[in-house]
């Protein structure tokens, strides 16, 4: 049809097709936008190989991840079966009777109240001190904590010994009780003393070293009651000086109480006194008074070292109704070894004439040495190694100052 414009479909073969103008620059726009994708693909993939992520573009999520202990695997726990003990097996036992089948030490103020102070033994046989200081049994003063007695009559000397422990099988040929002094000034000495004399060996502690109260305490855990050494003066008072804060007879007495509350504060947990020299105070009976019923107020235990023959301490000290024992023996008098094991066997043939027999000795090297070789050979004579407190017991009460 003339004037109608043919289409594709019908245009005659081989006839020219109109130009179409911009088709150089579409074509360019694409091959550029088609550089671009390439390029950012290339360097996905190149960011991918670089951070060696083999999750690269998955999801990702961010935990808290904390160090676990593995543990145990677990164990079904089963109960142990108990066994079945008949009662008619377990007949009660009265206290009296636990107390004297165990040995355990029991003081009651009155009757058996629920004040009833007790000392255990445990089960494990080992003999455990009661522990200080006691709150009831101290007072506070410038000089430090002072032994006092409780408010329901618990005394340091009560509370603070050494247990007796379980009696022996057999009855014994005699008990000895030993006291070693000299304790706290040198170290080394005083930590080997505490480690190689026996439990049952009772010390007695200068009040002038350093750190005692840490040492005494190490000492009660080991087993051993302790003693305060006070220094009293000696006939040759000043050339022989005991140290300071010694307790003086003549008109420097009136100052004794003072310094015997300077002595009493250096540290705690012990069972009573003893004297350190003293031959001239000792012998003097009414510097002693004062000085006795201080103590005596105080619930504390006197112990005469026997090295002055002139000594009032003792029955000064029974007067005063204060718990007290006197040395039979100094067993190093003579520091050779060979003179204190004499000393010793002497010692162990008292025991066995009067039952029990104490000893004294310095905490010098050849003593402990001689006496830890001769506390080993005891047992095979049944002779039996008492605390210095339990010593008393076995006395007759007319010569110890029992308050019975």
């Amino acid at each position: 049809m003339a004037g109608t414009p043919l289409t594709e479909l019908n245009r005659p073969l081989g006839q020219d097709r109109p130009v179409r103008h911009g088709t150089a620059w579409s074509q360019r726009l694409g091959l550029a936008g088609a550089g671009m994708v390439g390029l950012a693909f290339l360097a996905l993939i190149l960011v991918l190989a670089l951070r060696h992520d083999p999750d690269g573009g998955e999801p990702v999520a961010t935990a808290l991840i904390s160090k676990l202990v593995a543990a145990k695997p677990e164990i079904a726990q089963v109960p142990l079966a108990t066994p079945v003990v008949p009662e008619t097996a377990r007949p009660q036992a009265t206290a009296r009777q636990l107390e004297a089948e165990s040995g355990v030490t029991v003081v009651r103020p009155g009757a058996e109240a629920p004040g009833s102070i007790i000392i255990t033994i445990p089960e494990s046989g080992e003999v455990k001190l009661a522990s200080a200081p006691d709150g009831r049994l101290i007072e506070r003063s410038r000089f430090g904590l002072l032994p006092k007695v409780g408010p329901d009559g618990a005394t340091p000397a009560q509370i603070y010994a050494r247990p007796l422990g379980p009696a022996p099988e057999t009855k014994p040929a005699g008990r000895i009780a030993l006291l070693v002094g000299g304790l706290g000034i040198s170290q080394n000495g005083t930590a080997e003393a505490i480690a190689k004399l026996p439990g049952t060996v009772s010390l007695g502690f200068a009040p002038y070293g350093t750190e005692l109260e840490r040492i005494v305490q190490r000492a009660r855990g080991d087993g051993h009651e302790v003693f305060l050494q006070v220094p009293m003066e000696p006939f040759d008072y000043p050339d022989n000086d005991p140290g300071p804060q010694t307790l003086l007879s003549g008109p420097k007495a009136a100052e004794n109480i003072d310094r015997l509350h300077w002595l009493l504060g250096r540290f705690t947990g012990y069972v009573g006194i003893v004297n350190f020299l003293g031959g001239r105070l000792t012998a003097d009976e009414a510097a002693l008074s004062p000085i006795l019923r201080e103590i005596a107020g105080r619930g504390l235990m006197v112990i005469d070292d026997g090295s002055s023959a002139r000594s009032l301490l003792a029955p000064s000290a029974i007067k005063a109704q204060i718990p007290t024992l006197k040395v039979d023996r100094v067993v190093d008098s003579v520091t050779r070894a060979d003179a204190i094991d004499g000393e010793l066997q002497k010692l162990e043939a008292l025991a066995r004439d009067r039952g029990v027999a104490v000893g004294s000795a310095s905490a010098l090297p050849v003593s402990i040495e001689r006496i830890v070789r001769w506390a080993a050979t005891l047992e095979g004579k049944g002779i039996v190694l008492v605390p210095v407190s339990a010593a008393r017991g076995f006395r007759n009460p007319s010569t110890t100052g029992s308050l019975r």
